[in-house]
């Protein structure tokens, strides 16, 4: 078999490989808000997440794969430079997800390619345009979620007064599911593409496809189904610390904020993928629970949403330098490069095992929701915005 073949499949799994990480390190963004009001059960939530992630397959089309794979020039976009781009990209996955950081798959994925696209070919390699779009993303989702949801919460409230709906009625945890059914969903249309974008750089770098007249990769539909199916099945995994920050840490949400907070990232999700623009949706996720805890009063926990916008910050650099060196690491002579790089991947792979043997459960995070007694089921008043340097 053609030895760039076997390369190009390889580079194809890990791909895949990141993407089922990214199912499992993004699923809080989807159920985080249902599992800590107890609208749905932990496993139950995943499930119900990882349906929605693979249905968006048959509705999305390629745009934000396309705008992932246009990151570095199809020159450059060889088996080395994705590879690279990968091993940054999953390494820092599993890191922030071990510690139950809501650090950025995306931002995490972009840093890799920019990384190992200026190690091969210095800025000359690098899409700028493409960049600079992900790049303002990083500040505008966050401020648009946040904002509609804080909007929202004031909304839902006013719909309690007229309703006499209490914070945990049955109607909100009902609408709760459905607005957690489109985030699921918007997590897999925008998500599952960046895989789909980055093997479709792989093969026409490899020139195992081609570019169409409007610059546009065609993707193949194996990779298309491929990248959806690793997406659901990392969420159906379950990335239970993440879910148990996001859910249990940020602020204290009730069924009527997480709804508030769900409306944030939907809107916030599905205005990107729309537009082609590969967003973050654990930022959308995360700043839409802030905007409904600040708006609810019942304020964030700062010390845990320092903590997030400091891995916002260093997840690009960090993911870029990582992809920069291994990228490096494959152009040494031969057998240097084989020996340098067997031992990265001998040492991810065991760091891989040992983190999803000992990692957090379900059943660890259904220990720590409150009860249901417990609950406040009171009308409240019309939000204020209160702060608070933890949340109780």
């Amino acid at each position: 078999m053609d030895p760039l073949l076997i390369a190009v499949i390889a580079v194809a799994a890990l791909a895949l490989l990141f993407d089922f990480t990214n199912g499992f390190h993004d699923a809080a963004n989807s159920v985080a808000t249902v599992v800590a009001t107890r609208a749905m059960s932990p496993r139950v939530a995943v499930a119900f997440s990882a349906i929605f992630n693979f249905l968006a397959y048959f509705f999305v089309g390629t745009a934000v794969a396309n705008t992932v794979s246009k990151v570095v020039d199809a020159e450059y976009a060889g088996v080395a430079v994705v590879f690279a781009a990968l091993v940054g990209a999953i390494s820092w996955n599993y890191l922030t997800w071990w510690v139950g950081m809501p650090s950025s798959s995306s931002h995490a994925l972009i840093g890799g390619l920019v990384g190992a696209g200026l190690a091969a070919g210095w800025i000359d390699a690098i899409a700028w345009t493409k960049v600079e779009e992900a790049a303002l993303a990083i500040f505008v989702s966050p401020l648009v979620a946040f904002t509609i949801a804080f909007v929202a919460m004031y909304l839902v409230a006013a719909l309690q007064r007229s309703t006499g709906w209490a914070d945990n009625a049955k109607p909100f945890k009902w609408l709760q599911v459905v607005s957690a059914a489109a985030v699921s969903f918007g997590h897999g249309a925008n998500d599952a593409q960046k895989t789909m974008g980055v093997i479709a750089a792989l093969l026409a770098g490899a020139g195992y496809t081609t570019m169409g007249a409007d610059g546009a990769v065609a993707v193949p539909e194996w990779v298309a189904l491929s990248a959806y199916t690793a997406i659901a099945l990392g969420t159906l995994w379950g990335g239970w610390k993440i879910i148990e920050t996001m859910g249990l840490r940020i602020t204290s949400l009730h069924a009527n904020s997480g709804l508030a907070a769900n409306i944030g990232a939907v809107t916030s999700i599905f205005g990107a993928t729309s537009m082609g623009i590969p967003i973050s949706t654990t930022q959308a996720a995360g700043s839409s629970v802030m905007g409904a805890g600040v708006a609810s009063g019942r304020g964030i926990n700062l010390k845990v949403v320092g903590e997030m916008l400091l891995a916002w910050i260093v997840t690009i650099p960090s993911t870029g330098a990582l992809a920069f060196l291994v990228y490096k690491l494959t152009q040494l002579p031969t057998p240097a490069a084989w020996v340098s790089v067997s031992a990265l991947g001998f040492v991810l792979g065991g760091a891989i095992i040992y983190a999803m043997t000992h990692s957090t459960r379900a059943a660890d995070v259904e220990d720590e929701l409150p009860q249901e007694g417990i609950l406040a089921e009171h009308l409240p008043p019309i939000p204020r915005i209160e702060r608070q340097d933890e949340v109780a």
